[in-house]
């Protein structure tokens, strides 16, 4: 018998059936399994912008309603009470793990981190030197320019290439920004000024980051690189709080804000980089664009109920056009086309499933729009006096 036939008379033979049979899936493992809990994306958004936006109100209720005028003390706390809190999740949880892969050496550290540091140093100081001479509407509508300053920097530096078609795309940006900036009632030059500066060094710093670390073995999420990028940027602060501010402090000025208020400030603007982590993980670059659009036009309407700020017309129209450029930018024409078309079904679906929600979000859509067109735009009462009067009222203002 050849071994064709030997193999198809083998093939022919019937299985025999009568002994145990295995099985070929595991029981237990067709069994449904409860599904992990995820959080809903919408929280970590949320998160996100009511972190972001609390820092921000927060330094500049301490640097300007309480007259805590020091800004770089204020900064140099923020980036002691980083580098303790990222040490101290180090050693205690997962959360920098990321730091393992990252092959961190002396040279690289004096290559790379310091440059680095020292840009985030000086973007931060001018950053908060700016709240104490422009309202938080006015410094979110120049912080618009960031995207434009961050391609000067990576052409500059040869990063990339000058391209003049990307250059008109931006400057859009920068025509929305002068148009707002010709708007502003309380325009400060001082102030102006530093906050061109903080958007030229945070640029400059982005730009180091992405072509001093941009392979693979170096690279950090936002966590890891404040554990790295903290030390550095507290002691080259500390060294200018030293020669510039700490002559002039007093004890009675720290004590007037209150510890425990320092300790929520810093706690905040730690927990601000904790959640950039897991949006970053949980969303996709359109949200993050996105958020960071509805969160500093939030910013501008809470500096309006906050501090009574004046927004004039001209101003409106100059910040729309340039979030308006800077989305364009970002996302290009084709991808803000498929947007808005599935964004218009999901309305009318909306619509239709709920009908009376439908009209109240335009109701209050519409309201906004007046508020800041309109009589919003110059609220006649003192908002920090109503707040005031609200604590004595409910006496807290002991607090």
């Amino acid at each position: 018998m050849g071994v064709e036939e030997k193999s198809r008379a083998s093939g022919d033979q019937p299985r025999d059936q009568s002994g145990p049979v295995l099985p070929t899936v595991n029981p237990d493992a067709e069994k449904s399994q409860p599904q992990k809990q995820s959080l809903h994306p919408a929280l970590y958004v949320s998160v996100w912008i009511t972190l972001s936006s609390s820092v921000i109100l927060f330094n500049k209720w301490i640097l300007s309603t309480l007259g805590f005028a020091y800004p770089v003390i204020l900064t140099t706390f923020h980036l002691t009470f980083a580098t303790i809190m990222t040490q101290l999740l180090a050693r205690y949880t997962t959360l920098l793990d990321g730091r393992k892969t990252v092959k961190m050496t002396g040279r690289v550290y004096l290559r790379a981190i310091v440059p680095i540091g020292f840009f985030f140093s000086l973007s931060l100081i001018c950053g908060n030197l700016t709240y104490l001479y422009l309202s938080v509407a006015f410094i979110q509508m120049l912080k618009a320019t960031t995207p434009v300053a961050v391609l000067m920097s990576s052409w500059a530096l040869g990063v990339s290439q000058p391209n003049l078609k990307v250059f008109l795309n931006v400057s859009t940006i920068v025509v929305g920004v002068i148009i707002a900036s010709f708007g502003e009632i309380k325009f400060v030059w001082i102030g102006f000024i530093y906050q061109i500066a903080g958007i030229i060094f945070e640029a400059l710093r982005l730009t180091m980051v992405q072509r001093l670390l941009s392979s693979a073995e170096f690279k950090m999420d936002p966590l890891v690189s404040l554990y790295y990028f903290a030390p550095v940027c507290a002691a080259m602060n500390f060294v200018v709080a030293v020669f510039w501010e700490l002559p002039k402090i007093s004890m009675s000025e720290v004590y007037n804000v209150g510890l425990f208020t320092f300790f929520l400030n810093g706690l905040c603007a730690f927990l601000l980089n904790v959640s950039v982590v897991f949006l970053i993980g949980k969303t996709s670059s359109l949200v993050l664009t996105l958020c960071g659009v509805l969160k500093d036009v939030l910013l501008v309407v809470a500096s309006m109920i906050i501090w009574g700020t004046q927004v004039t017309a001209l101003q409106f129209f100059g910040y729309s056009l340039a979030l308006g450029g800077m989305i364009y930018y970002k996302l290009g024409y084709e991808a803000i086309k498929g947007y808005a078309g599935e964004a218009g079904r999901q309305w009318a679906d909306f619509g239709n499933r709920r009908p009376v929600l439908r009209r109240v979000a335009v109701i209050l859509l519409a309201a906004m729009t007046l508020f800041v067109l309109l009589g919003g735009l110059a609220p006649s009462y003192d908002a920090t006096q109503v707040l005031s009067e609200a604590k004595n009222k409910m006496g807290l203002s002991k607090l």
